[in-house]
């Protein structure tokens, strides 16, 4: 059985590879642009969340780290790996606070992708 990841990423040709990188690799794999998909984590039941810091489509002010610890202190979906995808120069310290368990500082190479998702998934390449 495959390995679901949920992509959230706003930007498409970031968001494109990822998915087409984690396919290839035969993860399966759930994206958005946007955090609404969040709102189905019942139903898409991922195995991992790669998400991005900021979501400028998305209708709200959330950014990556509150919507992280909206997932993390929701006894539902709080054992999700969620993994914060950023350009900030503080991502380490954005993802601590967001309660993540694992931060890509972008840009980054599909081998460090990879590395960090084997890490929770437990899946090898």
């Amino acid at each position: 059985m495959s390995k679901k990841i949920m992509v959230i990423e706003d930007d498409r040709d970031i968001r494109e590879t990822i998915v087409y990188a984690l396919e290839d690799a035969k993860y399966e794999v759930v994206s958005s642009e946007d955090a609404r998909i969040i709102k189905h984590l019942d139903k898409h039941k991922p195995d991992l969340i790669l998400l991005d810091y900021w979501l400028s489509d998305w209708k709200s002010d959330a950014n990556g780290e509150q919507l992280s610890k909206q997932i993390k202190t929701n006894p539902a979906t709080s054992h999700i790996p969620i993994v914060i995808v950023s350009a900030v120069s503080n991502v380490k310290e954005v993802a601590e606070a967001g309660m993540a368990d694992a931060y890509l500082h972008k840009p980054f190479d599909l081998k460090e992708l990879f590395k960090v998702i084997e890490k929770f998934t437990g899946k090898g390449k």
